[in-house]
């Protein structure tokens, strides 16, 4: 009897070693600290996006209205005041992130060349997959892509193909 709860021990310990290995696979793996550190980059960036509203614009618009927000702003018991200005804070962060997002696309950083679908994709011809606006060839199917977004060392390869071709 001693060694049936012996057995049912290491069992158990082999199931859960089983399953913190999944576990740590899960946790360690690269989207899962892409995740991470965008929400982390994210969280900081919102911050700075605030002060930026808070401290420096809303101060200008202080100055040229007399007040720092509008959040005393009511008509009798409505206070549209306070809706007036975190919809200013929204613009805001909305107009600098699409300024960063135009930066880092014009500098060729990140996948923001857009041309057909979201972050720089596009569906394949033939197997309808989603690929990179700068593919050659699907990745999923194998077929011939022309790209959207021609880099100049594709030319070549553009070039040999045609000439195959005809």
């Amino acid at each position: 009897m001693g060694n049936h709860k012996t057995s049912i021990s290491e069992e158990l310990l082999t199931a859960l070693r089983a399953i913190w290995l999944e576990f740590k696979s899960f946790a360690l793996s690269g989207n899962m600290f892409d995740l991470a550190l965008g929400f982390i980059v994210g969280t900081a960036f919102s911050k700075l996006v605030d002060s930026l509203a808070g401290d420096v614009i809303m101060q200008g618009i202080a100055a040229v209205f007399g007040k720092p927000d509008f959040r005393n702003l009511a008509i009798g018991p409505v206070r549209y005041g306070s809706f007036l200005t975190e919809l200013l804070n929204f613009l805001l962060l909305a107009s600098v992130l699409f300024m960063l997002v135009k930066l880092l696309g014009k500098a060729g950083l990140g996948n923001f060349t857009g041309g057909g679908g979201t972050r720089g994709t596009r569906h394949c011809t033939h197997c309808k997959e989603s690929v990179s606006v700068r593919a050659l060839k699907c990745k999923w199917c194998g077929v011939d892509l022309h790209p959207v977004i021609l880099d100049p060392a594709d030319e070549e390869i553009i070039t040999s193909r045609n000439k195959i071709i005809t």
